[in-house]
């Protein structure tokens, strides 16, 4: 099973610790190109930013786009290497149970949530005509959208490999159930988005969005033996976000199609994706791929003698 695929022996997860280190290395290296340029910046316009937000609004919005996302190509290397020499396994085990990556799951969920996305988006820009506005300039949205395309997916998949392959695998070993892990990657990948500016507009509040949507993708990679249905949902998120609907008060700040002018949205606009479309969307991904056993699949123990050489067949 997928969980268990990380488990050569017990008591390996301090391997983990040193590995997520050396993959923030990797990442780090790759902001030095964002901090020489937002220095180079700050020092011709005589503006000194005030923090990482204002510092990288000092950058035309593609070149941002394009410097922040070369943080995960970075990142991505150092976790391939880390996995492949430090841990011993292949990419493949980091990625799924099954004997190869099932492209089918990644482009179903990918095109489920875009679709839902873009039909979400053009209601609300007829319902609300004063709040999402027309953003759309041929040449930016050009350049926006080979950006985009090129290295979103890149920033999503490394994401869904640290959080829901390589770390999910890691707290595996330390806790030898499903559950730990499950819990402690949604609370990590949630709380790495302290800092985005929706935190400072909403409060904190706005974290159950982003832990609860971990708590989703956990699930689905849980329940489907494998990253393949995190990776396309998390890929159309962000991705057809980026070249749909920007704002001034957003994390990634895009020459989208429409802008939202709109003052942020309340309790309803965090608790609803959590509470209803989330589960909406887990009852059409268990019927599709008929999940079954979901108790020991999210909350059951691992024994390590059972684990060794376990293949799954889909």
């Amino acid at each position: 099973m997928f969980i268990e695929q990380g488990i050569k022996n017990s008591n390996e997860f301090w391997k983990y610790i040193l590995g997520s280190i050396l993959i923030i290395g990797a990442s780090t290296l790759g902001q030095i190109p964002l901090g020489m340029a937002v220095a180079f910046k700050s020092l011709k316009s005589g503006k000194i930013p005030k923090d990482t937000n204002a510092a990288i609004n000092l950058l035309d919005s593609n070149l941002s786009l394009f410097l922040i996302m070369l943080s995960f190509v970075f990142g991505f290397i150092g976790l391939v290497l880390v996995v492949k020499y430090f841990h011993k396994q292949t990419l493949l085990e980091v990625t799924t149970s099954r004997k190869k990556v099932d492209w089918s799951r990644v482009f179903f969920s990918f095109i489920l949530w875009a679709l839902f996305t873009i039909i979400i988006t053009i209601i609300t820009y007829y319902a609300n005509p004063g709040e999402l506005i027309w953003n759309f300039k041929p040449v930016p949205f050009a350049i926006l959208f080979v950006i985009a395309t090129l290295l979103i997916p890149i920033q999503t998949t490394t994401e869904e490999f640290i959080f829901r392959g390589y770390l999910m695998q890691g707290f595996a070993n330390l806790s030898m159930n499903k559950w730990f892990p499950l819990v402690m990657t949604s609370v990590i990948f949630g709380s790495m988005h302290i800092l985005n500016p929706e935190v400072g507009k909403l409060g904190y509040v706005v974290l159950v969005y982003y832990i609860g949507t971990g708590l989703f993708l956990g699930i689905l990679t849980l329940m489907d033996e494998g990253m393949e249905l995190s990776l396309g949902f998390h890929a159309a998120n962000n991705l057809i976000t980026a070249l749909l609907v920007t704002s001034d008060w957003t994390a990634l700040r895009t020459n989208s199609i429409f802008k939202d002018t709109s003052t942020p949205g309340g309790v309803l606009e965090i608790f609803i994706p959590v509470l209803v479309i989330y589960p909406i969307l887990l009852i059409i991904f268990s019927r599709k791929y008929q999940w079954t056993n979901w108790k020991e699949k999210l909350t059951g123990n691992i024994t390590l003698e059972n684990n060794i050489n376990t293949e799954y067949h889909d």
